[in-house]
């Protein structure tokens, strides 16, 4: 039997601003998917500043809020927080049904259009990655982690795949866009995926976690944690997917005038 985990989450992001608030919105993706080998119970999200307008499902499946916030005001808090039920299928989601075609998941995007230091990679990987393969996918995942090694410091969410390869450093989700990228040019399908990793050592962390699903015609979409060198297990809460970051951030905002002056992010992921 597989093994299952119950992971509780608390997810607490707060923005404070530098003068009160005349108008802004926020699209949020706080609610992880209910999908093959992941089920959810007791999810809840909660804002104080602020106020949910509408909730609806995007075309990628992901269950999305899009919040107001008050006039006037200073600070917005929004706190996500449930229970997952999370099988260990060794990164297998099979192929799923509805949503979108596989080739739009062949289209690359602003932060993963290959220029010259991701096409020298995409040229030496040629030989190496089979779309019906899932240990050539592996093999691409060291290829990453040598030419990009993990580096907390390099932080950087508006950095596209291209320029984390090229400054040679990076982060989970700099190692999530260039892996699609690789794939999408050697023709794999290829997603972004948003979500939460139980770590060994601590319950508490101050951001999320990202990997990447190439979809493999026998076993359908496979995930890859390109950063941790394994595929998801019962560890890994699935929260949203998209072409990029970009589609699948938890939280993305707009403020009317203002700027946003500070940001906090607390997460906490445990078993229950």
């Amino acid at each position: 039997m597989n093994e299952r985990r119950e992971l509780k989450i608390s997810h607490e992001t707060r923005y404070r601003f530098a003068a009160p608030a005349t108008y802004g919105v926020y699209r949020i993706r706080l609610t992880p998917m209910t999908c093959l080998g992941q089920q959810v119970r007791d999810w809840r999200i909660a804002i104080e500043g602020g106020a949910v307008e509408a909730d609806y499902s995007d075309y990628h499946g992901n269950r999305v809020a899009l919040a107001s916030v008050h006039s006037g005001t200073e600070e917005i808090m929004i706190r996500a927080s449930g229970v997952v039920v999370v099988e260990d299928r060794a990164g297998m989601l099979g192929h799923g049904s509805g949503g979108p075609p596989l080739w739009l998941y062949g289209r690359q995007t602003a932060r993963t259009k290959p220029l010259a230091t991701l096409t020298a990679l995409i040229e030496g990987c040629r030989h190496m990655v089979r779309a019906d393969d899932v240990a050539t996918l592996h093999e691409l995942s060291a290829e990453i982690r040598r030419h990009m090694p993990y580096d907390l410091s390099m932080s950087d969410v508006a950095a596209t795949a291209e320029e984390a390869l090229a400054r040679g450093r990076g982060v989970c989700q700099d190692h999530a866009h260039v892996f699609v990228a690789v794939c999408r040019a050697l023709g794999v399908p290829a997603r972004y995926v948003s979500g939460y990793l139980m770590l060994k050592d601590s319950i508490n962390q101050e951001a999320g976690h990202a990997w990447a699903e190439a979809y493999v015609p026998a076993l359908g979409w496979v995930g890859f944690d390109i950063s941790n060198a394994q595929c998801p297990d019962a560890r890994y809460a699935r929260l949203a997917i998209g072409l990029d970051y970009g589609e699948a951030a938890p939280i993305t905002g707009l403020l009317v005038g203002r700027s946003q002056s500070d940001m906090n992010v607390m997460i906490e992921v445990q078993q229950q």
